[in-house]
């Protein structure tokens, strides 16, 4: 039932026209980016082939654009989880969902997997569009490779806490600005936190991403979006489960 359920939201995203065309939008960001890091790479080749231990393609031209799509996706992800409960409830479908015989968890964890299954298309054409880079160049793979496991993560958990937002009321709008406002706040007190203050950067998701960003895989951090995704989610599902009690 879960896998049916992430199927029927991965489908609607693609049968809306809204999604295409912030998919194109998107693609035509990233490719300008892209090669505007790429041609700034190529006027300091030279003297970067003078220095030691240079930084390569992949730390000027892949981590920038992986920073880039991980601040895109703050804005862009609030946009797709606003409707997931939020707009079923407002057109009395989640009604119907409810009376099934499917529980609360197989209901948030399906709707969970079809968003990010379709966030998962957009983290790979940005690593399909890295790999270009290897016609010309070395690529550090590791680097690759932690990059898109930090994008996976930060998308995962913007959509875990997009999907309790959109829980929590009927207007998509409401549920959209409410998690933009979540996120930007985060992603403010991250940028504003002093070097000192390791609390506050230990709530923060981007700060935690940016370990992934420069190469390295800690178990902290994972450990991080783990218990970020599982919070949310869990509090999504109990949201559900107190509509289908008390109605």
């Amino acid at each position: 039932m879960i896998l049916t359920i992430a199927h029927k939201e991965f489908r609607s995203l693609f049968a809306m026209p809204s999604t295409w065309l912030l998919l194109g939008a998107l693609q035509f960001v990233l490719a300008w980016f892209f090669f505007a890091r790429l041609d700034a790479f190529l006027q300091v080749q030279t003297q970067l082939a003078q220095l030691a231990n240079a930084p390569g393609a992949t730390q000027s031209v892949a981590a920038p654009l992986v920073s880039t799509v991980a601040l895109i996706l703050m804005m862009l992800v609030p946009v797709f989880t606003m409707r997931l409960i939020a707009e079923e409830r407002r057109n009395q479908t989640l009604v119907m969902l409810m009376a099934s015989p499917v529980c609360s968890w197989q209901i948030v964890l399906g709707k969970f997997l079809g968003l990010l299954l379709f966030l998962l298309l957009i983290i790979a054409s940005c690593m399909l569009m890295l790999l270009v880079l290897a016609l010309g160049t070395p690529l550090d793979l590791g680097l690759l490779f932690s990059n898109a496991l930090g994008l996976l993560l930060l998308a995962a958990a913007y959509t875990a806490l997009g999907l309790y937002f959109s829980a929590l009321t009927t207007q998509p709008i409401v549920a959209a600005v409410s998690t933009l406002a979540m996120l930007f706040g985060l992603w403010l007190a991250d940028m504003g936190a002093a070097d000192s203050d390791m609390l506050l950067r230990a709530i923060t998701p981007t700060s935690h991403f940016q370990s992934f960003n420069e190469g390295l895989l800690r178990s902290t951090d994972i450990i991080y979006f783990a218990l970020f995704i599982s919070i949310f989610l869990l509090l999504a599902t109990r949201r559900l489960h107190n509509n289908r009690i008390y109605g």
